[in-house]
């Protein structure tokens, strides 16, 4: 497994957002997280990434613990992530918006701009390469947010409702390009609210309410699950699969 929670609890005061978790990832699969707002999808991925500390319990990470370590060390081991609310640098262009981002791995100004305009090519962003990022639209904000997490070379990439916010047509092009990035070398978890997106998506879903994991199991069961029906689903859109 690539990555493990194990037993996690991340209190606020006296708000139990998370409560003893445990999740396992698989090396090379996409694993979808849903559940309604606030069941706590947002910040297991803050716990991951060292955002928040943790209550109690741990993180493994290709079998080495990183509860505790700081966003940087645990960026630098090879887990990227992106936000539900892009925050680029509005002043700068989109390929120094994403070779900001490759710093961590490189201190060549020359590898860093080779590594941003192969990133952008990939996910389809280098015609705006030279656009400054005040200039650009929502769906390719979004790409660029991708495009800054890909910069990390990440091994393990979070993705955090990337697609919110976009059109069917956008929508459908961001599955696409997400697809094109699963490799066996990129193992990716989803936290998304749009569901046929992660049915399309995922091997695995774990569901999530009031902090809790009252689900896990490949999708065409999950959509068949009383219990998530009852907490997230509906039995309308149940009925449709």
């Amino acid at each position: 497994m690539i990555l493990q929670s194990h037993d996690l609890v991340k209190s606020f005061g006296g708000v139990t957002a998370i409560n003893h978790l445990s999740l396992e990832v698989e090396k090379g699969t996409v694993f979808g997280i849903i559940g309604p707002n606030g069941s706590g999808k947002t910040t297991f991925f803050n716990l991951v990434t060292g955002m928040y500390p943790v209550t109690s319990g741990k993180v493994t990470f290709n079998d080495r613990a990183i509860t505790g370590l700081r966003p940087h060390q645990i960026a630098e081991l090879g887990i990227g992530r992106t936000f539900q609310i892009p925050a680029p640098f509005t002043k700068m262009t989109v390929l120094e918006n994403v070779m900001v981002s490759t710093f961590i791995r490189t201190s060549s100004l020359r590898e860093s701009r080779k590594m941003a305009w192969e990133i952008l090519e990939r996910v389809r962003l280098d015609e705006k390469g030279n656009t400054l990022v005040a200039n650009v639209t929502l769906e390719d904000r979004k790409r660029l947010e991708l495009a800054r997490a890909l910069g990390t070379r990440p091994t393990l990439l979070l993705l955090d409702e990337v697609m919110a916010g976009l059109t069917p047509s956008e929508v459908k092009g961001a599955i696409e390009l997400i697809r094109s990035l699963r490799t066996g070398e990129l193992t990716i978890i989803v936290v998304e609210h749009i569901m046929d997106v992660i049915l399309s998506l995922c091997d695995r879903i774990a569901v999530l309410d009031y902090g809790e994991k009252i689900a896990e199991d490949v999708p065409d069961q999950i959509v068949n699950n009383k219990e998530v029906i009852r907490a997230y689903l509906g039995d309308r859109y149940s009925a449709r699969h």
